[in-house]
């Protein structure tokens, strides 16, 4: 009994710090959703729509819209070169193993911030990028990649894509290769026992890599404006510049909401997916 009382009081921790700091913030947020705008600062508290209301105009319409399309570029290719990544990485011995993660790691110990402006060297006009295709001689003239859609996407790429070749390699780490073996023992080619055995083994692997890439990649603001200017405006960037700028606090706490709401539904559907493996016997 006494065991018991000391596990509940190990767990009064964290149930406090979750309460305090994520779900009281959160339901802030909600009801501030749905306050009004003071008209020189802060909100009043008068119930309205307007500000969800205000999210089908057709410009803000647009920015949730390419917010998701960036998101949807920059996360297929992230699986493109994430999922090869790290499924090769988990068939290195265990000495170069230990070598690719050192290297994934090392750009962690740099501020994020310090590594894109190396990306603006890279890619301004007459930059690194610009010198070496010029005396390649594969181009004529600078390309002006910076302050542009490919820069930025070029950059959610770099940042994020670690987090899927780690997610994909701890998946294949754990997979049980006699399932392959006994799949090419009964006449699959290794295309085959790739595409039915290691894919769906692997699976969970990459769809925790795609909802930890998609999901940031929705509200990375800095990235954009970094790599794009005021060219490249994300749902991430319209939240920034209403509580800096438009000081409408209602307002950026509903443009929150629905994009919380984007990222369940994304979690939701990754659940069922998970599930639905999990009844096959897949996983």
């Amino acid at each position: 009994m006494k065991k018991k009382k000391w596990i509940y009081l190990t767990l009064v921790p964290i149930y406090a710090f979750t309460i305090l700091f994520v779900v009281l913030p959160l339901v802030y947020m909600v009801i501030l959703s749905f306050m009004s705008r003071a008209q020189v600062w802060g909100v009043t508290a008068d119930f309205t729509l307007n500000n969800y209301k205000r999210i089908l105009e057709p410009l803000y319409l647009h920015t949730f819209t390419e917010s998701l399309k960036l998101a949807l570029l920059s996360t297929s290719v992230i699986v493109l070169l994430g999922y090869p990544f790290g499924y090769y990485m988990a068939q290195l011995p265990a000495k170069w193993k230990q070598r690719v993660m050192l290297l994934l790691m090392i750009p962690f110990w740099t501020s994020s911030l310090m590594r894109l402006y190396g990306w603006i060297i890279i890619f301004r006009s007459n930059g690194v990028l610009d010198t070496i295709l010029m005396k390649l001689h594969i181009i004529k003239s600078p390309l002006k990649l910076l302050y542009s859609y490919p820069a930025v996407t070029v950059g959610m790429v770099y940042a994020l894509v670690p987090f899927m070749i780690l997610s994909v390699y701890s998946s294949v780490e754990k997979m049980d290769w006699n399932l392959v073996e006994a799949a090419k023992d009964l006449g699959a080619t290794g295309t085959r026992a790739f595409w039915t055995v290691t894919m769906p083994l692997t699976m969970p692997g990459l769809m925790s890599g795609v909802i930890l890439t998609f999901i940031p990649s929705m509200g990375l603001f800095f990235i954009a404006d970094i790599l794009g200017g005021n060219k490249i405006v994300l749902v991430g960037s319209l939240i920034q510049e209403q509580l800096t700028k438009g000081r409408n606090l209602p307002f950026a706490a509903a443009l929150s909401v629905v994009l919380m709401l984007l990222t369940t539904l994304l979690l939701r559907i990754y659940k069922r997916l998970f599930h639905k493996r999990k009844l096959e016997g897949l996983v």
